[in-house]
């Protein structure tokens, strides 16, 4: 962490000079055409990735209907399941999020909408913003045959419809559990609004998804 932050913090020094960083873009993704109906039921779990956790995290804690979110590791064994092992790229890890939700209150699909509008850009392969390896790639990680279905129909929706001007790199992993991070990680966005790194590439998602989504928007985070 504190390598990032001093890259960051260089980066955004000579800003001025050099022009700005190129944060990832938004857009407004359609509703996706196939999704779960919002039902009474059990709360329900989605793990995302899609570059570093603490802006995910920030992104997905503000949408109606999430109870908790989690940051974490998933793609690779328990035993590297560590962010300074993880931070190799070595790992098979990516940075994640798990997301409990009630499925009365909103939907799988919608919170993929959510991941491919302002939670990250997903034609950025191995990377996002000014992190780089595959630790920080975008990648959705099925937790039921239901969400693997829906994930490839609007991955495929989006694609056909070219909400992007590039391909999707977004990659299914299915099967593989979710790790949650050490505690330093866990709502790190709300507890360093200052620090530069959330400054320039975090909180103009969170600002993004109260914009673009208002009616989805919560004034209260999830715990």
């Amino acid at each position: 962490m504190m390598l990032r932050n001093l890259v960051v913090a260089a980066l955004l020094g000579t800003a001025a000079c050099s022009g700005a960083i190129a944060a990832e873009r938004m857009v407004t993704a359609p509703a996706p055409i196939t999704d779960a109906p919002l039902a009474a039921g059990r709360l329900q779990t989605a793990v995302f990735a899609g570059g570093c956790f603490w802006g995910v995290e920030g992104v997905f804690e503000r949408i109606k209907g999430v109870q908790s979110v989690r940051s974490g590791y998933a793609g690779g064994a328990k035993a590297t399941a560590l962010y300074q092992v993880v931070g190799t790229g070595m790992t098979g890890h990516a940075e994640a999020v798990e997301i409990k939700y009630d499925p009365a209150k909103v939907s799988y699909g919608t919170l993929l909408r959510i991941l491919f509008s302002v939670a990250h850009d997903p034609t950025q392969l191995n990377r996002q913003g000014p992190d780089t390896g595959s630790q920080y790639r975008s990648a959705i990680f099925p937790q039921t045959t239901e969400q693997s279905t829906l994930a490839r129909a609007y991955v495929a929706q989006l694609a056909t419809a070219k909400t992007w001007p590039g391909k999707i790199v977004t990659t299914l992993e299915t099967g593989k559990p979710f790790y949650p991070a050490e505690g330093y990680h866990q709502n790190y966005l709300r507890a360093n609004p200052d620090q530069p790194y959330i400054v320039y590439n975090d909180l103009p998602k969170v600002a993004g998804l109260k914009e673009r989504f208002p009616t989805l928007w919560s004034e209260k985070p999830a715990v």
